[in-house]
């Protein structure tokens, strides 16, 4: 589940990780007054303004309605209604947004931590995730922190450093004061980066998040440490444990139809392709989304109707999928172990029926359990569903209606 910034950071600051204050609003009005409360707590007197959408690249990306960028400065509180108002209630395109971009419902109000001082301020780039190939938590840091660590990855990538920790014994100091080095601190700073990383592995810890990323990391001109943004993504599976976190969920910001999927127990996730697939199982998944692309189309959508697979549950799935316009075909690819096939051949049928008109062409592979009873189902329905049994037929049937 991914948080707002304002969600990250409150999640943060709960573990002690210093933070760059800020406050959220809805309207230009309750982002004025927000910002004359943060005045008065933090002495500020200039105030960044972040459009709160789940996407990256917020300061490059621009508000389509009126042509602002997602974070912006205020150079006073005269300014914040004015800047909040060109960024509220517009969509904002980023490089990770679609052409249409994103709603922006909610503005963060934050202090300036750039202000004066004897020193210049620096950013670094830091991160907490687990590395699937040694399934360990990595923390992941460079000192080119502020830019897509994408290109830092690509130019540079003797600036990128890892720190694996060992799950048996956790982060160690000498680790945490390595970061620091490596980041070319000293003195007041790199006891503030060394007590930074401690509190930012305790949070990824405690909140059973699966990654945190911090972009840019800053040193301040009195050598303080700070997040000045974050990006946090929790763990889905341990939400029980965390109701609080699990009522931050902003549905506003997620795909009408995973939603709609995820609120019938349906694993789905929609891709940019044009064949549907609905299949029982993720490895069975993976591979009709292989022969689709094999095929010659592209797979439309990962939909997991797992081992529970009845009528009422596949005419959900079928609602689901067939909502997205860009769908051409659809191949139904069930192998019955638990599953019984003429259950899902009966929810085939009955959504069709109970959806009326359907245009696009639907391929049914259907194996195991009750295999037999499942075609003679679909062959007796009348109903135009072409019904195969090999998996190459699957696949030449859907090469045929995507040519």
């Amino acid at each position: 589940m991914n948080l707002h910034e304002y969600q990250g950071k409150s999640i943060l600051k709960s573990f002690g990780v210093a933070i760059q204050e800020g406050l959220v609003a809805d309207t230009p009005d309750a982002a004025h007054e927000a910002a004359i409360k943060l005045a008065e707590e933090t002495g500020t007197e200039w105030f960044v303004l972040k459009a709160q959408i789940h996407a990256g690249g917020r300061g490059k990306g621009t508000v389509s309605e009126t042509g602002s960028h997602g974070v912006v400065l205020a150079k006073g509180l005269d300014k914040v209604k004015e800047v909040a108002a060109g960024i509220l209630g517009g969509h904002l395109v980023t490089a990770q947004t679609s052409a249409e971009g994103k709603l922006v419902n909610k503005v963060l109000i934050a202090q300036d931590v750039y202000y004066p001082g004897e020193t210049e301020t620096e950013e670094y780039y830091m991160s907490v995730l687990l590395d699937r190939s040694s399934g360990k938590n990595i923390i992941m840091y460079s000192p080119e922190g502020g830019m897509d660590i994408e290109a830092v990855a690509e130019k540079t990538p003797e600036l990128i450093y890892t720190e694996t920790i060992d799950p048996g014994v956790g982060l160690q100091g000498f680790q945490a004061r390595r970061i620091a080095f490596n980041l070319g601190l000293s003195g007041l700073a790199y006891k503030q980066m060394v007590k930074f990383t401690f509190k930012l592995y305790d949070a990824y810890l405690g909140c059973d998040a699966s990654m945190f990323e911090i972009n840019p990391v800053l040193k301040t001109s009195d050598n303080l440490i700070i997040a000045v943004d974050s990006k946090v993504s929790l763990d889905a599976n341990a939400l029980y444990r965390h109701p609080d976190y699990a009522a931050m969920r902003d549905k506003s910001e997620e795909d009408p139809a995973e939603l709609a999927a995820d609120e019938v127990g349906l694993n789905y996730v929609k891709l940019d392709g044009n064949v549907g697939c609905m299949v029982n199982g993720a490895g069975l998944a993976m591979a009709t989304m292989d022969i689709i692309k094999l095929s010659g189309g592209e797979p439309a959508n990962f939909l997991d109707v797992g081992g529970t697979a009845d009528a009422a549950r596949v005419e959900q799935a079928f609602r689901i999928i067939l909502s997205d316009p860009s769908v051409k075909a659809l191949l139904v690819n069930i192998f019955g172990g638990i599953v019984r096939c003429d259950r899902v051949a009966q929810g085939v049928v009955d959504a069709y029926r109970n959806m009326g008109n359907i245009e696009v062409p639907i391929i049914v592979r259907l194996q195991g359990t009750n295999a037999a009873e499942a075609k003679k189902l679909i062959d007796d329905s009348g109903l135009e569903v072409t019904s195969v049994i090999l998996l190459q037929e699957a696949a030449d049937a859907v090469a045929a209606v995507v040519a």
